[in-house]
């Protein structure tokens, strides 16, 4: 069967894809290319000579099913207290969507990104010591990633408000040409240890430029907050324009 989002709102929008929530799934997402932006345009804005690559290097979904294919033989279990579980493809009418966790908080709502978190409301004691958690666990499983970005990572509350965890949700993979199978557990923890490292600088970056008052711009931030759709929520022709990256 076939899902039909094209006349659905997104609820996130990034350089390359739009996120819808699960027709048929309230617990699931579906990552399409944006129409907008075809692999071909993608390859274009590449030089020399990654520019030569196949197509199908560019397709962000089917690099997001290979790594979290990896992450499952490799991690384990374990993984998914850090990252959103992957559950494959499925047809859409905008292309072939891959289907992941929806990341919720306990009223239903799909969690915000640390970036909009401490944007609203600063970096308060509780959010130090879950960016901390998460920190500690992503070095010891040696979790492979590009950068950790503040708008890829979710923070997830329970009933109450208080933080449960945060949970990565894109940037999953290594950039090296050295398969991770290569790679010995203390390499792999070493690695990852410098993306956290990365990670609090840009947390620091975020915080200044809060001081500032600079707006970080609308990578991270909510379109509707994925409960069944209200007058409050734009519709598909409401929304922002985004600057592509």
């Amino acid at each position: 069967m076939t899902l039909q989002l094209g006349q659905s709102t997104p609820f996130a929008r990034g350089g390359n894809r739009l996120c819808f929530v699960h027709p048929d799934h309230a617990d699931r997402c579906v990552k399409v290319r944006r129409p907008d932006f075809t692999l071909e345009d993608l390859r274009r804005k590449k030089g020399f000579p990654k520019n030569l690559r196949p197509l199908s290097s560019f397709d962000d979904n089917l690099e997001e099913f290979r790594v979290m294919a990896d992450i499952d033989r490799r991690v384990g279990e374990e993984a998914y207290t850090l990252v959103s579980r992957c559950f494959g493809f499925e047809d859409t009418d905008m292309g072939r969507g891959l289907t992941s966790e929806l990341i919720r908080d306990a009223d239903q709502g799909i969690s915000h990104t640390l970036k909009q978190v401490i944007w609203d409301h600063g970096y308060s004691d509780d959010l130090r010591a879950a960016v901390a958690r998460f920190g500690t666990a992503w070095s010891r499983l040696g979790m492979p990633s590009r950068d950790l970005l503040v708008h890829n990572l979710l923070v997830q509350r329970g009933a109450d408000g208080e933080i449960l965890r945060l949970v990565a949700i894109d940037g999953l993979g290594s950039a090296s040409a050295l398969p991770e199978g290569w790679r010995t557990l203390r390499s792999r923890q070493a690695r990852s240890a410098r993306k956290v490292a990365n990670l609090h600088e840009r947390i620091a970056t975020l915080l200044a430029a809060r001081e500032r008052g600079e707006f970080p711009g609308t990578h991270g931030l909510l379109m509707h907050d994925g409960r069944p759709a209200t007058a409050e929520q734009p519709t598909k022709d409401q929304l922002p324009e985004e600057r592509q990256t």
